[in-house]
């Protein structure tokens, strides 16, 4: 007798506990697909960082993606990139290259 009342009491306290509550998220958070729902109209700018608003972000992607001349990279990061790319076509035919 003592047992069984011992194992209904831990089940009741298990029922009746509040940690059941504490999985859910705080009311102030704000959920995930809201915020990727979200729209922003502020950005800024990739070439020198200063603020734009998304018109001026428009107009700049555009200008940047009609313009004749490539992006110049710096000599050693294009070797660095050379480099990776040799390095990844080896450990296709190297499996245990690295």
């Amino acid at each position: 007798m003592q047992r069984t009342t011992k194992i209904i009491i831990l089940i009741l306290i298990g029922f009746l506990s509040p940690l059941k509550a504490l999985a859910l998220p705080a009311p102030e958070d704000i959920p995930e697909e809201v915020l990727r729902a979200e729209i922003i109209t502020s950005a800024r700018s990739p070439l020198d960082n200063q603020p734009l608003n998304a018109a001026e972000y428009a107009l700049l992607e555009e200008q940047l993606a009609t313009s004749i001349y490539p992006p110049q990279i710096n000599p050693k990061i294009r070797q660095l990139i050379a480099l990776r790319r040799l390095q990844k076509f080896l450990q296709i035919l190297i499996p245990f290259y690295r």
